[in-house]
């Protein structure tokens, strides 16, 4: 497990899927912001999503006339990485291609996954690189942290929250039929003004919102405190809200993507893949967002 410090924030990242699994707060209250991957709601804390991100249909995509299978939101999550750098702040890892992920996912990559933590921000910075010298590079990425809902035991509750997004508009949201995405039936979300969470909101999974590639800043905060957290996507074309249903869970994610679920009359060609990403031989693809705690 590795560990960023600073004056305000204590930071823990795990190896195995360059996982975020850890941000709590050093002053006297000694939050903890991120969900803490209880197995009754959901065993994960923030993973990063590659090379997918959401469902396949029937898990399986095709790609030059073979067909492969792979499960949700891709693998990256359940491989360990590699350290490539490290300070008392800052840390950068990597995962490459390998026998195993041919298997599933026939093209050479480096994913980079980088977190940099500054005063009450943790900046962090993905990038996938193309070594091929002749093949187009095929993927989608995103990231899924999770944050506690209260932040404090027994201040607030789930219904105390809400969501702000800046800038202040109408987003257009596209719907998921679970698990697959609706481009054809978007819908428009008022984010003019917060919006209160009920568990509710969640009956039909995410609510994703289209951000035209723009930086975009997604609050969640409480009523009945001072704490919560800001996550601004400097890139992403989606960002997804989520937390489980019918469970009542506590805890919401926030999710940039550069990606999407396959849409329900996908034809299962990873060329066509709505929104998918394609990465010219030896070219690099930079994405990212920042977290400030409060």
């Amino acid at each position: 497990m590795i560990t960023l410090k600073n004056q305000y924030l204590s930071v823990l990242i795990n190896e195995f899927g360059a996982e975020l699994t850890s941000v709590q707060g050093l002053d006297e209250a000694h939050i903890e912001y991120i969900w803490q991957a209880d197995p009754n709601y959901w065993k994960r804390h923030a993973p990063i999503l590659f090379p997918i991100v959401g469902r396949l249909k029937d898990n399986q995509y095709q790609y030059l006339g073979q067909t492969y299978s792979m499960t949700q939101h891709g693998f990256a999550r359940d491989n360990f990485f590699d350290v490539q750098a490290q300070s008392d702040t800052a840390v950068e890892l990597a995962l490459t291609a390998t026998d195993e992920t041919f298997q599933h996912y026939p093209f050479k990559f480096r994913l980079t996954v980088s977190y940099e933590l500054v005063d009450h921000e943790l900046k962090v910075r993905l990038s996938v690189v193309n070594p091929s010298d002749e093949r187009n590079l095929l993927f989608s990425l995103g990231a899924h942290p999770g944050f506690n809902v209260p932040l404090i035991p027994g201040k607030g509750t789930f219904k105390d929250a809400f969501v702000r997004v800046a800038p202040k508009k109408d987003y257009p949201r596209i719907p998921l039929k679970p698990p697959y995405s609706d481009p054809n039936d978007v819908k428009t979300m008022d984010f003019t003004q917060p919006l209160s969470l009920r568990h509710k909101l969640f009956e039909n999974d995410a609510l994703v919102l289209s951000l035209n590639h723009q930086e975009t800043t997604v609050m969640l905060a409480s009523t009945a405190n001072d704490h919560g957290v800001a996550l601004t996507t400097l890139n992403a074309p989606y960002v997804g809200i989520w937390s489980p249903y019918p469970k009542k869970a506590p805890f919401v994610c926030i999710e940039p993507w550069w990606g999407i679920a396959d849409t329900v009359d996908s034809d299962g060609q990873l060329a066509d893949k709505l929104a998918i990403n394609t990465l010219a031989p030896q070219k690099t693809f930079d994405a990212g967002y920042n977290i400030s705690f409060f």
